[in-house]
């Protein structure tokens, strides 16, 4: 039920008190006056506001009649309408002669400031509930599928709508940009404008989860495309905030569980994307895909077993020389004179290093399932 609270009383207080030379009060639905330019009236029982509550009409008190009812002074009271019903009373102290013509335009101001605090709580709470909305979204499981379902119809959210999740991540030059949230507000300003149907929540203080419509090429999802965008959204952040922004765009699903699937792809591919290339701001799970499929077999026995021969060797590789030369084997598909090449190093330099590798791994690189495995136990050993 709607009702006039202490703060947007006293809203209507200063506001209108500059209108008129006139002390005003404000009551709420009980009678009692929460807002007044006389501090010491709050608190109190207004019978004149019960009276024009209870009768719903304009109640005038002169000084003869206000000897016989407790709290009054004279004045005009005013009962506040909002969608049909009696929110509060509006009162104006002081003979009604001198105050009745005030009336009315006080009554609007102050219904018109109560429907504007009203819409703007409104708002507030819609978008809390969107935010936590989403963030139950990224990390439903099959079972929260149907309170989801019946969640998102309340918010007005089509849930079958293609979506792909992208995190942004703030670091800032100077912290106190972070503190006072100013440069992920303006963040979230730009996603937002022009509006594209982004959906958007803060996960931590310095990062947002942006579910954005997948725009479809055909029947395929076209990471290239969305990547421009990024390049786009980057152009548009303002020299002068002193950022850097880490974006990460996640991989495309179909399926119920699609925006928890891509969120993770997304944080995995940032995590992954800040440690092998901390250069660089955008990150994409088409460039990240094999090791991020990986990481899930990180703590797991089956990882462990293909990542130990690579360990082995970076433990025994004092210089780094070894994993320097078995990645540069890889970059040349296993071409020896390209590789030497690129090393800098004599063909049988570059032998002798892949012979100690294939010794020190137990692995025979010259096989394909050996150099197979050494190298997906490099990209899980990251």
């Amino acid at each position: 039920m709607f009702e006039i609270d202490a703060i947007t009383a006293n809203a209507i207080v200063e506001r209108t008190r500059h209108i008129i030379e006139f002390n005003i009060n404000v009551m709420n639905a009980s009678g009692v006056i929460i807002g007044s330019g006389d501090k010491q009236r709050l608190g109190e029982t207004h019978e004149g506001a019960l009276l024009a509550i209870s009768q719903n009409r304009n109640v005038e008190i002169t000084t003869g009649s206000s000897h016989s009812l407790q709290g009054v002074k004279p004045g005009v009271n005013l009962p506040l309408h909002y969608r049909g019903r009696i929110i509060g009373v509006i009162g104006i102290t002081g003979e009604p002669a001198n105050t009745r013509h005030y009336g009315e335009m006080l009554r609007m101001t102050a219904e018109v400031i109560f429907e504007q605090a009203n819409h703007q709580a409104n708002t507030q709470w819609q978008h809390r509930q969107q935010e936590e909305f989403i963030l139950q979204l990224i990390k439903a499981k099959e079972h929260d599928v149907p309170s989801l379902r019946q969640w998102a119809i309340q918010l007005g959210v089509d849930l079958s709508m293609p979506r792909v999740a992208a995190i942004i991540e703030v670091e800032s030059v100077d912290s106190k940009h972070l503190q006072d949230n100013r440069a992920l507000k303006q963040i979230v300003y730009l996603l937002q404008n022009p509006n594209r149907g982004n959906l958007i929540a803060m996960t931590s203080l310095s990062q947002l989860v942006i579910l954005k419509p997948a725009f479809l090429d055909g029947e395929s999802w076209n990471p290239e495309l969305e990547s421009v965008r990024i390049d786009k959204l980057l152009k548009r952040i303002p020299s002068n905030m002193q950022l850097k922004l880490n974006i990460a765009l996640g991989h495309y699903f179909d399926d119920e569980l699609s925006i928890a699937k891509s969120y993770r792809t997304a944080r995995e591919t940032l995590q992954l994307g800040k440690k092998l290339h901390p250069q660089m701001t955008k990150y994409l799970f088409e460039d990240y895909s094999l090791q991020v499929l990986l990481s899930g077999l990180k703590h797991h026995w089956r990882g462990e077993a293909l990542s130990g021969p690579f360990q082995k060797l970076q433990t025994n590789d004092k210089d780094g020389q070894l994993v320097k030369t078995f990645h540069a084997y890889i970059n040349n598909l296993g071409d020896l004179k390209s590789c030497a090449e690129s090393l800098y190093i004599h063909r049988n330099t570059l032998r002798y290093r892949l012979d100690k590798i294939s010794t020190l791994t137990n692995t025979d690189i010259n096989s394909f399932d050996g150099l197979l495995s050494l190298y997906l136990g490099s990209l899980i050993s990251h």
